[in-house]
C-alpha cells in the first residue's frame, strides 16, 4: 500500500469524522478485525463498535477447514453494528494473500479515511496426527495464521507509520501454541510463532508509536468445540465475549504504556480471568573453566531444568 494511495483515501473520506460526538474509548478510531463474522472476532467487533470505533468486518465466511461453501457472515455483523447506531463495512478478502490484505486495507481507508487498530483473528483448523498430516494441511494453516499475521501486521504498520499517530496491532495466539495440543502440530506451530513475532514487531514498530500485542482467547467456539480438554464445557462457561474487554483495553489509551504483551482472557459463567504469558528460564548450570561435558550436564541437570511442570490446559483454566 503506497503512501500516495493512503493519503488519497484519507482525503476522500475526511468528511466522515466531522461533527461527531466523543462518547466511547475508541471514538474516532478505525479498526479492522479479521475473522470477525463469528465467535471471538464478532464479539471483539461488537465491543469496539460500542466504544465508538468504525469497524471493517473481514471474514471469508468459509468452513472451519477453509473448504466448502462460503456465507456472508460479515454482512450479518455489519447489520448488527448498524442497528445499534455504529458504523461498519464488510470485507471478504483472503488474509493469506497480498492482494487480499491490500484490498482489505483499502476498504478501511476508502470507507473511513484511516486505520488505527488491526486485530488479526482469522483462523482455520486442519487437525490430524503429525505422522498422518498431509503437506497441504500444514501449508494451508501456515498461510492463514502465519503468513496472514505477517501480511496484516506489515500492511497496517505501514499505514500507521504514514499517518504518524501511532496505532495498535493485535495478533491472535492460542493455548495450543503456548502449551501444545494433541493432533494440532500445524496449528500449534503457527500459534507458538506468534509469540516471537509479536515481540519482534513490537520492538520494531514501537519507535513509531505503534503497539503490538498477542492475544490468547480461550473460549467455546466452533474452533474449540471438539477439543478433548473442553469436554463438558459450554459456550456460557467459556463465552467468546470474554475476550472483547481485553481487546478494547489494549486498543484504547488506557493501555498506551503497554507494548509487546501476550495476554489471555477466558471465562463466562465460571468467572473471568485475565493474565499474561511470559517465557521462563531456569537458574542454569555455569561452568567457568572450559566447556561442560555431557556428564557435567547430567550431574547438574537439576540446575539446568525448571523444576515446575509445563503449564497444562486445565491448570490454566483454574481460578484462584
Amino acid at each position: 500500500m503506497g503512501i500516495d494511495k493512503v493519503k488519497c483515501a484519507q482525503d476522500c473520506a475526511k468528511e466522515t469524522f466531522k461533527g461527531e460526538k466523543i462518547m466511547g474509548l475508541l471514538e474516532g478510531k478505525v479498526a479492522i478485525i479479521t475473522g470477525s463474522g463469528r465467535g471471538v472476532g464478532r464479539a471483539e467487533a461488537l465491543a469496539m463498535a460500542k466504544e465508538g470505533a468504525k469497524v471493517v468486518i473481514n471474514d471469508l465466511g468459509g468452513s472451519l477447514d477453509g473448504r466448502g461453501e462460503r456465507s456472508m457472515v460479515a454482512d450479518q455483523v455489519v447489520a448488527e453494528i448498524t442497528a445499534m447506531g455504529g458504523q461498519a463495512a464488510s470485507d471478504y478478502s483472503d488474509v493469506g494473500t497480498l492482494e487480499g490484505v491490500d484490498n482489505m486495507i483499502w476498504k478501511a481507508l476508502s470507507k473511513f479515511g484511516r486505520l488505527d487498530i488491526m486485530v488479526h483473528n482469522a483462523g482455520v483448523l486442519r487437525d490430524k496426527m503429525l505422522l498422518n498430516m498431509e503437506e497441504d494441511d500444514w501449508d494451508f494453516v501456515q498461510k492463514v495464521h502465519s503468513k496472514g499475521s505477517f501480511l496484516c501486521t506489515r500492511a497496517a504498520g505501514r499505514v500507521m507509520r504514514t499517518q504518524g499517530q501511532g496505532g495498535v496491532i493485535m495478533n491472535t495466539t492460542s493455548m495450543s501454541g503456548l502449551m501444545g495440543n494433541f493432533g494440532q502440530a500445524n496449528y500449534s506451530f503457527a500459534k507458538a510463532g506468534m509469540y516471537g513475532f509479536t515481540k519482534t514487531a513490537a520492538a520494531e514498530l514501537g519507535r513509531y508509536g505503534i503497539r503490538v500485542h498477542a492475544i490468547c482467547p480461550n473460549a467455546y467456539t466452533r474452533m474449540t468445540a471438539n477439543l478433548p480438554a473442553l469436554k463438558g464445557i459450554t459456550e456460557e462457561m467459556l463465552d467468546p465475549a470474554t475476550m472483547a474487554p481485553l481487546v478494547v483495553f489494549l486498543a484504547s489509551d488506557l493501555a498506551k504504556n503497554l507494548n509487546g504483551r501476550v495476554l489471555l482472557a477466558h471465562g463466562g459463567t465460571i468467572g473471568v480471568k485475565v493474565t499474561e504469558f511470559k517465557m521462563a528460564m531456569a537458574k542454569g548450570f555455569n561452568k567457568k573453566d572450559g566447556l561442560p561435558t555431557a556428564q557435567d550436564i547430567a550431574d547438574h541437570i537439576d540446575q539446568v531444568l525448571i523444576p515446575d511442570p509445563d503449564l497444562e490446559m486445565m491448570a490454566a483454566l483454574k481460578f484462584d
